[in-house]
This record gives structure tokens, sequence and C-alpha cells, in this order.
């Protein structure tokens, strides 16, 4: 199998990497607490893909961690949570939590994921545990979660990424401390100098309720980013995929979901 990504939406994703099966942050129902998926149903995206061999999560955010979701998917596939979260998870969840922190590395077959910093806060001491990862396979991959600008990313250049998944937004409105939004994003972009990068965690959901679909934050941070992009780190090509888009990594192809 070559190596490709397969999007749901948000941070939901599937690597197919170096005959690895990865999945990160799944949100695998069409609504979240008062939140609704607009435009692909996650169950028909999940019939699509093989069993995930592991499952990251960057952090405890529940558009991140959405535990009716894990309880789908096998229990034999073991979880990587931050350092410190394991002894919850594996009492909810009853299933296998590798504990990790950044600069940890674990090999997956012929991938090695690194464990990266990640700038992004929480309420409280166990919401407050983020991180991203760097899989490196036939591909150099980075998927940082959730996170703000930090100057570590310039460190992580040297990997020499192929893709990055930059998330530019977030699911309502306004944005916390700890997030990027288009024009930062675009500044994290010129200090990881990927090959190639997709932007993430941007109007996949919104309240419930119709109204708000007439909001400019679920369509102008995407044409924003790009602006930016083209500015700041314009050897970089961004590609933008719909939720259940494939990118085949070999070529960069986007191959259109047929829902």
């Amino acid at each position: 199998m070559t190596a490709s990504l397969s999007f749901l939406g948000h941070a939901t994703m599937m690597f197919h990497l170096s005959g690895q099966h990865i999945l990160t942050d799944p949100v695998l129902t069409d609504r979240v607490l008062y939140l609704r998926r607009r435009r692909f149903s996650a169950r028909t995206w999940l019939t699509r893909q093989p069993p995930p061999d592991l499952i990251l999560l960057s952090h405890l955010h529940l558009d991140h961690l959405h535990i009716p979701s894990l309880r789908q998917l096998p229990r034999d596939v073991p979880l990587v949570a931050p350092r410190g979260s394991g002894r919850w998870l594996r009492r909810v969840l009853c299933r296998p939590v590798i504990e990790m922190a950044p600069g940890e590395e674990l090999a997956l077959g012929d991938v090695t994921i690194v464990v990266t910093h990640a700038e992004h806060g929480g309420s409280l001491p166990i919401l407050g545990l983020a991180q991203g990862y760097l899989l490196k396979g036939e591909k150099v991959i980075y998927f940082p979660g959730d996170t703000d600008v930090f100057p570590q990313m310039a460190e992580l250049a040297q990997a020499e990424i192929d893709l990055a998944l930059i998330p530019i937004w977030g699911w309502g409105p306004t944005l916390g401390a700890g997030h990027l939004d288009p024009c930062s994003a675009a500044e994290a972009v010129a200090l990881l100098q990927p090959r190639h990068v997709v932007p993430i965690h941007w109007g996949d959901f919104r309240p419930l309720g119709p109204i708000w679909e007439m909001l400019a934050y679920l369509h102008t941070p995407g044409p924003k980013f790009l602006y930016y992009v083209q500015q700041k780190a314009p050897n970089t090509q961004v590609h933008f995929l719909a939720p259940g888009d494939v990118l085949e990594l070999s070529q960069y192809q986007r191959l259109k979901n047929e829902e």
C-alpha cells in the first residue's frame, strides 16, 4: 500500500504509512455534545478504513479525546497518550495505553513515532497535558494535535518534513490561548518548512442550528491561511482536504470522496 492520508475532519485522520495504519484523535460520531459534524458521515468514513494498528491521542479536550468513539475501536489496539493520563484512560477505556512525553520515541514496524512538544493548556492539570507527533516512515509527517507556535518548531524542520497537518482555527467563533489562527499557523509553517501542508481543525463542526452556517468563521480561515502561507512560506504547497478525501502521499494526489 502506498503512503496515504485518509481525512475525516477536525483532527481525526488515518495515516497509512510503511504498512502501518495510525489513527489520530478519533471523533467517530456526527455529534459531540452540542456540536454537529457539518459535511460527512463519520460512520461511513470508518467503514472504509482498515483497523488501526495504533491510536495517537494529542490531548484530553473533548474534541480530541472522545470516549464513545474510542470504545468503537478494537480494544487490543494500543493508545499513545500524554504521560500522566494513562491511569485514568486505562480505567475508563479498558485498553492498553502507552504513556509518552516529548522527546520519547516508539517503533511501530518500519515507522518511528517521535513525541513533540505542544503549546496547549487546560483548566485542570490533566487537561494541560498536550503533545504532537512526528511520524518517520517512507514519508515524514508532523501531526501537532492542537498547539500555538513555539520556538522548537524550527528544530523540527531538521527532520525534513514531507507533510504537516496544521490546525488553523477551532470549532467556535473565537479562539482561546494555545490555538493557531490563519496568520500564526502560517508562521508555524515558516518555522517547520514542510514540503506540503494540510490545514486542519477548522470548519468541520458547528453548534446545533443552521444559523451558524452563516457565520464567517466556518468559511474564511482556509483562504486566509493560504494567503499568509504564500507570504511567509512560499515554498510550501497547501492542500485543502474535504472530509472523506484521501491524499496519496507518494504523488500528493487528492482523491475526492465518493459519498
